[in-house]
């Protein structure tokens, strides 16, 4: 954990920005019957990294709802370190009332204002997503890959888990486009599974660029720092994309969001509205901007995306 914060400052300097979160994990790291300790570890590590970089984007990993340890992680966790934190990340939500749970979880421990990230990791939560993607606490979902295909008792084999099979195999894919397809629909933003085979680069620019291009993913789960930077590139815009962008916003801006021609081709709000992200994802993965764009993000980042609405 303290060698995932020390790069996410190292990689901060260097891009100019907080190019990926991260995330401090109770579920999977706390030792049975140490979740006490372990909480109480997350708790300092959050609250001593932000005290140190008020830049630092950090969250925490509960246990699941139904888990003895889940009301106690919630309380010492977020009641303690709640304004240091970004998110809370609920696994294995099953249903709207598990996130109702949650949700009321962080309003007793006095933390109502951080957003839900939940994992999606069976049939029946996928049967559910939409719903779950409504809900206003939520603000991201993650597909859980390894648990979604032991959901199925071998009737998935494990090559679902890889590489090749995450991409190929129609279940899987059902599950992944189902999840991407309900954060569109409600404003959230869809986080797509891990690559196990995390010793090979190309695996994971391949699976990013997928998640990115084909399947609509906007962020994807590393756990392996050589992980980090072929996602970013994967998700980054190309610079060609950046330079259309920018030209076309800075156009539009100069007309007041009026409908405007570029190279040959009209645009107006609907398509301003796209370039504009195009330049947020961009800052969000460390690219650089053309100094007018720049300037115009570091002035009205959000004034200038209610013109377009």
């Amino acid at each position: 954990m303290r060698k995932s914060l020390q790069l996410q400052a190292d990689m901060t300097q260097e891009f100019g920005t907080c190019v990926f979160d991260v995330t401090l994990d109770c579920e999977d790291g706390a030792p049975v019957g140490g979740e006490a300790e372990h909480a109480a570890l997350v708790t300092e590590l959050a609250l001593s990294t932000k005290a140190a970089r008020a830049d630092a984007r950090i969250a925490v990993r509960v246990h699941p709802v139904d888990h003895p340890s889940f009301e106690a992680d919630i309380s010492h966790i977020a009641g303690r370190a709640g304004h240091a934190l970004t998110h809370i990340m609920v696994p294995k939500v099953e249903s709207v009332a598990n996130v109702n749970r949650a949700e009321a979880a962080l309003a007793a421990a006095g933390a109502a204002h951080l957003p839900l990230h939940v994992l999606i990791e069976s049939p029946a939560a996928v049967h559910r997503v939409f719903d779950i993607a409504a809900h206003p606490s939520v603000q991201s979902i993650s597909f859980g890959l390894m648990d979604f295909v032991s959901a199925h008792a071998g009737a998935i084999p494990s090559e679902g888990m890889g590489i090749q099979g995450q991409f190929t195999h129609p279940l899987v894919m059902r599950a992944k486009l189902e999840i991407a397809s309900a954060c569109h629909a409600h404003g959230k933003v869809p986080s797509h599974c891990v690559v196990t085979e995390f010793k090979n680069a190309d695996a994971i620019r391949l699976a990013a660029q997928k998640a990115a291009r084909e399947l609509g993913y906007t962020r994807m789960w590393s756990i392996h720092p050589d992980q980090i930077r072929p996602i970013l590139q994967a998700m980054a815009p190309s610079e060609a994309q950046i330079d259309q962008a920018s030209q076309i916003i800075l156009a539009a801006q100069a007309v007041d969001w009026a409908p405007i021609s570029h190279a040959g081709q009209l645009h107006d709000r609907a398509s301003y509205r796209f370039f504009w992200q195009l330049i947020e994802r961009a800052h969000q993965t460390g690219c650089h901007l053309p100094a007018p764009m720049q300037a115009l993000l570091d002035l009205a980042p959000m004034s200038a995306q209610r013109s377009l609405s």
